[in-house]
């Protein structure tokens, strides 16, 4: 649903443009015309491109995907259109926080941190908050003496008029956008209201569908850690096993600079690694002698059992590779495939070791757990056999740097 609806508004956009460009260039060859009023077909013109390539921004930004980061870049270069498009130096976006039930600065231009920070809207507080509840635009011509903004911190500071234009999607509202008179104006023009309302409508779809995205990514999330926890409950001597992998392979992976959504498919890879051993007998599991070749081949089978698991999922399709090849070696010894060197994907590659160390460092039903010392001894002695050296040398790196703080506090 998300993908689609910005499919079709990119499409809409580019058609616009189209039509646009076709109708100026039919206007200024109509035949003779005054100055004045090619002059200002020319600025219309121009306004409507600065509109378009507005809208493609925030349109293009939004469809990347979502994630603090992202979020708060998309909130100001939103803004910062806006602010562009009517001349204005002062502004900000607010969104609607659900949790704490109040309006907050997302984004802003001009306005001090002070204000951005101590600036907690009600619904239907203020001129924001009536904008947000009612889903109306406001216009404000002279803000010190209003009634409803004076009180609020910073209004000596935001003198010039200003407009609250809600950001919203059918009769759902997310938020608002403030934009104050560029200086010297006394009104908008009808135009720059037409343009911000187009531009506050594109900015509120892109909201929703990053919120969708979210919703999506929550609930896969969720079904990931439940299915971590059927892990553990079968092979009950990992605890919580799932839960260390999960928080080393997020940090391994930011480490080594991996993409925002490789760094998503690593942290489910590593909750996810051991799922085939759901379809593995437990009395192999928790044998506490040493296997005999029969059962050892029983519990090779468990990569390829995960990967069966996990594959058919789309949204899972990526991290079914890398369980499926997180026992492969470094050198090809490893299995199912015998991959080696770059041919194992990297995500596998970060989940071998946090398994290994996770495993080497906790105990289990046929001995005791290394001490710290012993298991870093057994990762560098694996380097470029069983494991990628590169990246063995962040985790110790990592593994360092925790346990100094550890120890500090």
């Amino acid at each position: 649903m998300v993908y689609a609806l910005s499919a079709i508004i990119a499409v809409l956009l580019g058609v616009c443009g189209y039509l646009l460009s076709r109708l100026y260039k039919i206007r200024l060859s109509d035949g003779p015309s005054s100055k004045g009023k090619d002059y200002e077909l020319k600025k219309t013109w121009s306004k409507f491109d600065e509109l378009l390539a507005s809208l493609m921004v925030i349109h293009n930004l939004g469809a990347i995907g979502s994630g603090k980061t992202k979020q708060n870049e998309f909130f100001q270069i939103a803004l910062d259109n806006a602010c562009d498009l009517v001349g204005a130096i002062r502004g900000s976006v607010m969104v609607y926080d659900e949790t704490n039930k109040e309006l907050k600065i997302v984004a802003s231009r001009g306005i001090s941190r002070e204000i951005i920070e101590n600036t907690h809207i009600k619904k239907g507080e203020g001129i924001a908050g009536r904008a947000f509840e009612k889903g109306e635009i406001i216009f404000v011509t002279d803000p010190s003496q209003n009634p409803q903004y004076k009180g609020f911190m910073g209004y000596h500071e935001q003198t010039e008029p200003f407009i609250s234009l809600p950001l919203k999607v059918q009769e759902k509202v997310y938020g608002v956008l403030n934009i104050h008179m560029p200086k010297g104006n006394n009104s908008f023009t009808d135009y720059d209201l037409k343009f911000l309302n187009i531009l506050g409508g594109e900015t509120a779809v892109t909201l929703e569908n990053i919120k969708l995205y979210e919703s999506v990514e929550n609930f896969y999330l969720e079904m990931v850690q439940t299915l971590a926890r059927i892990i553990d409950a079968k092979d009950s001597y990992t605890g919580d096993h799932a839960a260390r992998a999960r928080s080393r392979a997020v940090k391994l992976a930011k480490e080594l600079n991996m993409p925002q959504q490789m760094v998503k498919y690593v942290e489910y890879a590593a909750l996810l690694h051991d799922i085939g051993k759901i379809g593995i007998d437990a009395r192999i599991l928790l044998k506490p002698g040493k296997l005999t070749d029969e059962e050892y081949g029983e519990i090779k089978k468990h990569p390829m059992i995960g990967y069966q698991i996990l594959a058919p999922i789309e949204f899972l399709a990526p991290v079914a590779q890398m369980v499926l090849y997180h026992q492969e070696w470094y050198n090809g010894a490893g299995y199912p495939d015998g991959l080696k060197g770059e041919e194992i994907p990297v995500g596998s590659r970060i989940v071998a070791i946090i398994d290994a160390w996770d495993a080497m460092t906790s105990d289990r039903p046929y001995r005791k757990a290394m001490s710290r010392e012993r298991a870093r001894e057994e990762l560098v002695k694996g380097a470029g056999k069983q494991f990628d050296p590169k990246v063995v040398e962040v985790f110790l790196s990592l593994e360092e740097k925790e346990f100094s703080d550890s120890a500090k506090n």
